[in-house]
């Protein structure tokens, strides 16, 4: 354990970030999980309105710096590919 009071002010602070971050992050694998089962069971417009939220939480994501920009627009592009492959 740290001694400097500094020290224990960052470790502190590195515990909140961490738990922040990991509850952000699984919520927004929780959304993208939820627009996959929608387009699993057809479901068009429940899975557009899922769609929505799931965008936004990967955007807020990559704004927070928990994923990588790239790697946002990908998870995008491919929920969005999918639920568009239902109403065609």
């Amino acid at each position: 354990m740290a001694n400097i009071k500094s020290a224990i002010k960052r470790v502190r602070i590195n515990n909140e970030s961490r738990e922040k971050n990991q509850s952000m992050r699984a919520e927004m694998r929780s959304h993208i999980k939820k627009v996959d089962a929608l387009v699993e069971k057809n479901d068009v417009e429940s899975a557009k309105d899922a769609l929505k939220t799931a965008v936004r939480k990967i955007d807020k994501a990559v704004q927070k710096g928990l994923i990588h920009e790239n790697n946002g627009s990908r998870q995008k592009a491919r929920l969005t590919k999918k639920v568009n492959s239902l109403s065609a």
